[in-house]
């Protein structure tokens, strides 16, 4: 299985933090967020995995290096200017589409910045089962921008971005649900990507969406998950792994 980790943000809201390292090597009770990323994806089966870099993408490289790519087969995709989400997956479509032997077969976008204990092979049988070109992982909680997903838990819009409520697919009923970071993709969605420059797959998910393609929510409220886009988020989650080592 192949996945992509972005990891090519600033990190601005972790300052001073990421003053003199790029998001991706912050460290959590002692080990780097990419390295608790790799680990949980290779716990799934993971050997296949493609990193964006941009803000000290040179450490990044180097630390990769030093630890022999942790055990997995790694490339590294250089960002000069930052494309977002979408971009940075579009850019790196290649990896997923080149090798006919895995051209079907679902791959994991995960964010460098999030950590969980989200099952991600109960996610992977979900979106399977359903037939899914993505499916994301969300959970009711608090955010500051929710997804709306309908009574069958496919995406129809998001609110709270810029203040705006964004409507794709009309429903009688949306739930708004807070998005993990988190999601499996089909690599047919990749030649649908039409969006050009950097862009985020939020786009491309709701422009689908209209179209009545099944981007759908798995919902684990139960998992642990801790955005870390923050000192003090960092902060709480090395507590939380040093009275609980859930990430082993």
């Amino acid at each position: 299985m192949k996945a992509m980790v972005l990891a090519a943000g600033l990190g601005t809201r972790l300052r001073p933090l990421t003053d003199q390292r790029p998001k991706a090597l912050v460290e959590v009770a002692g080990r780097t967020l990419l390295d608790i990323t790799l680990s949980r994806l290779r716990a799934q089966g993971v050997c296949d995995v493609i990193v964006n870099v941009h803000h000290f993408a040179d450490m990044v490289v180097e630390y990769l290096q030093a630890n022999d790519n942790f055990g997995m087969h790694i490339e590294v995709s250089r960002e000069h200017v930052l494309l977002d989400t979408g971009g940075g997956l579009k850019k790196v479509a290649y990896f997923f589409l080149g090798d006919s032997d895995s051209r079907d077969e679902p791959f994991i976008l995960h964010n460098v910045d999030v950590i969980s204990t989200i099952d991600l092979g109960r996610m992977l049988r979900f979106h399977t089962e359903n037939k899914a070109l993505a499916t994301l992982a969300v959970q009711h909680r608090k955010t500051s921008r929710y997804l709306l997903f309908d009574e069958q838990m496919r995406l129809c819009g998001r609110s709270g971005h810029e203040a705006v409520t964004e409507i794709a697919r009309p429903s009688a009923r949306v739930q708004p649900l807070a998005f993990s970071g988190i999601h499996i993709i089909s690599p047919r969605l990749l030649p649908m990507m039409t969006e050009e420059g950097a862009f985020s797959i939020i786009t491309s998910y709701l422009r689908l969406a209209a179209r009545e393609e099944a981007i759908v929510a798995f919902r684990d409220d139960e998992s642990y998950w801790r955005d870390l886009g923050r000192p003090d988020s960092v902060m709480r989650a090395t507590e939380d792994l040093a009275q609980h080592a859930f990430l082993d």
